[in-house]
């Protein structure tokens, strides 16, 4: 049997406080510090019943066998029962001050002020929070850190035998994905005293060890921070500080040269660190966003005559732009991805409430955000400062998504198609690529193209072999190593931590019975040393969904959660901030109204398509 961490108590099921009204009081005392405290709302009657029946329903018969209004109802039953016992604060200092009109108005670059009484809450630099009770998220130690190797994991269990396509989606929902993460968050590494990982016999790895980064620590062990804001601000192109803005700005507008961002912008990437995933799918949407900002703030000086200064106008813009991307998040990549019909109607119900008709004819007609949606809403932490979570992280991790070769293919047929190599798009070759093939012809062709399903056995090639700064990676290790080390609990403690039950076998964990004897094999029969991602790799997925339930169960708190605590989606979601004509903007705007807006030579590939994330038509030439 493998040499685990000290196993947490089994019992997930208590609150973490008991202090009247929700109060979650946050101390350090080896600091001495005062942490953020945030009131609870008081949940409904409705609510407390849903939290109740909820998850009853679900544990016995299942949310995706149920009829759909039935389902929806026992989703958000789970997910209230979620806010109530899986939201655990890792501390953020409290700070007086006063915000300046700027803060009040508009988003900063750091993400401080969005909660104007915690200006820190949700800013660059500021610790993730928790999912999982503190006695299940210990941070893993040798000998459990290297065990089972998870370069053997790796070459065993997630390498690419052959490409397995998910066939509901485009290229171009694995751009996203990645897009949008990297505004999400963002960890440091640090240089000494590294992970080494030995390189067992017959591995064809070119040195006796695999040296990984270990991840920087906070000030407590277990505890890290974020680089980027925690919120969904756009961050990717905005930057997250005075200095990234700066750079990325010419006066109200995002840069553009020559139809791209300009590719001096790849001199300031750090590719040793968070933007070593930097590909042309990312190029080409951060080109495509910093475009629609652009147009954004010519239609706004057009449709709201007023005496614009520079900075409100490129503040506005930014904010419509924002809530743009989390809608077409929520109301379009979502569902692609999680294509049940319950769950597609819940995540929609996310931002429009029941009716999108009733909501953009008459607006909200109910403070209940499932009658009307999120947006408008009242913000509402639910009794723990806003941040984003380790175990958010750690289901986010979706790189089978990317293909390891492509062809790019010319929308007009002028050109003979062109294979490339994931390996020959990265880096500082992104913005050279995407111009040299043109905006047009890079979306057509990541939007006519597969990416991987997430599976096991369909891990990128060219990731397991990927040099990031001074060392050569897999980064299928990689991924297996940094939930070991952040203490995000393993498959089965992880499932337990999200009030299911602990699969008790190899062969209930899959229905392969080969992947079983395979996993069984690496992990030396011991089902609870089965890591996460394996987990949720092997794991049945329900009808539709391109990743598993037990993944779900964190995209069913945190998806609304980032929604719910951002001012800017909430109490300040309105004509004061965004002004009418962008508030018109965000809802006559789709992802394939936005494509076409700018390239409107798509339109003979996407006419026939409702959601831009599944594959487009492929247009035949003479």
């Amino acid at each position: 049997m493998y040499p685990q961490v000290d196993p947490p108590a089994r019992v997930f099921s208590q609150p973490r406080w008991q202090n009247g009204a929700g109060v979650r009081p946050m101390a350090d005392a080896q600091q001495n510090r005062r942490w953020i405290q945030v009131e609870a709302e008081r949940p409904s009657a409705l609510n407390k019943l849903l939290a109740r029946f909820g998850p009853w329903l679900d544990g016995t018969v299942g949310w995706p066998r149920l009829p759909l209004p039935l389902g929806i109802a026992t989703l958000v039953g789970v997910r209230n029962r979620l806010r109530d016992r899986n939201l655990f604060d890792t501390g953020v200092p409290a700070e007086s001050g006063s915000p300046t009109a700027a803060q009040r108005s508009f988003r900063t670059a750091d993400g401080r002020w969005n909660d104007l009484s915690h200006p820190s809450m949700g800013a660059a630099g500021t610790p993730f929070g928790r999912n999982v009770p503190p006695e299940a998220n210990r941070p893993e130690s040798e000998p459990a850190l290297s065990t089972p190797n998870p370069r053997l994991v790796s070459r065993t269990l997630l390498t690419r035998d052959q490409f397995l396509p998910a066939t509901t989606l485009n290229v171009l929902a694995a751009a996203w994905l990645q897009f949008e993460i990297h505004d999400w968050f963002s960890h440091a590494n640090q240089a000494e005293d590294p992970i080494r990982l030995k390189v067992q016999e017959g591995d064809p790895w070119p040195a006796d060890e695999i040296v990984i980064e270990r991840t920087q620590p906070a000030d407590a062990p277990g505890k890290f921070v974020s680089q980027d804001t925690h919120w969904w601000d756009g961050s990717q192109i905005y930057g997250s500080s005075a200095e990234q803005r700066q750079l990325l700005r010419d006066g109200p507008f995002l840069k553009i040269d020559e139809g791209t961002i300009p590719v001096e912008m790849a001199d300031h990437l750090d590719f040793s660190g968070a933007q070593a995933g930097f590909w042309a799918g990312w190029a080409m949407l951060h080109t495509l966003f910093a475009l629609e900002h652009n147009a954004i703030c010519e239609h706004l000086r057009r449709d709201e005559p007023r005496a614009w200064t520079d900075d409100d106008l490129y503040e506005t813009a930014r904010l419509v732009n924002v809530a743009l991307m989390a809608k077409i998040h929520t109301t379009e990549w979502t569902p692609a991805i999680i294509a049940h019909p319950t769950t597609q109607r819940s995540i929609r119900i996310n931002w429009w409430g029941i009716s999108e008709k009733l909501r953009r004819s008459i607006g909200r007609v109910s403070d209940n955000e499932v009658i009307s949606g999120i947006p408008g809403s009242k913000a509402d932490h639910h009794g723990a400062p806003y941040c984003l979570t380790e175990e958010f992280v750690a289901v986010y991790r979706m790189h089978p998504l990317i293909p390891d070769d492509f062809v790019f293919r010319s929308v007009d047929g002028s050109r003979a198609p062109q294979p490339r190599a994931f390996g020959d798009l990265r880096t500082d070759r992104a913005i050279p690529t995407v111009r040299e093939l043109g905006m047009p012809d890079t979306l057509y062709s990541l939007g006519t193209a597969h990416p991987g399903a997430i599976t096991l056995h369909n891990f990128p090639r060219a990731l397991q072999e990927i040099r990031i700064g001074e060392h050569l990676v897999d980064l299928a290790a990689v991924d297996i190593v940094r939930s070991r080390e952040r203490g995000v609990p393993r498959y089965n403690r992880f499932r337990e931590a999200f009030h299911k039950p602990p699969v008790r076998s190899f062969d209930e964990l899959t229905t392969n019975p080969a992947w079983a004897e395979e996993i069984r094999s690496v992990y030396d029969d011991d089902i609870d040393a089965v890591d996460l991602m394996v987990g949720l790799f092997a794991e049945p997925v329900p009808q539709g969904f391109g990743f598993s339930d037990t993944a779900f169960r964190v995209f069913i708190l945190m998806a609304s959660r980032r929604l719910t605590s951002d001012r800017f989606f909430t109490d300040h979601y309105d004509s004061e901030h965004y002004t009418r004509a962008g508030l018109r903007w965000i809802d006559d705007t789709s992802m394939k109204t936005l494509l076409l807006r700018h390239f409107p030579e798509l339109a003979p590939s996407l006419g026939p398509i409702e959601n831009a994330f599944t594959p487009w038509a492929r247009i035949a030439h003479a």
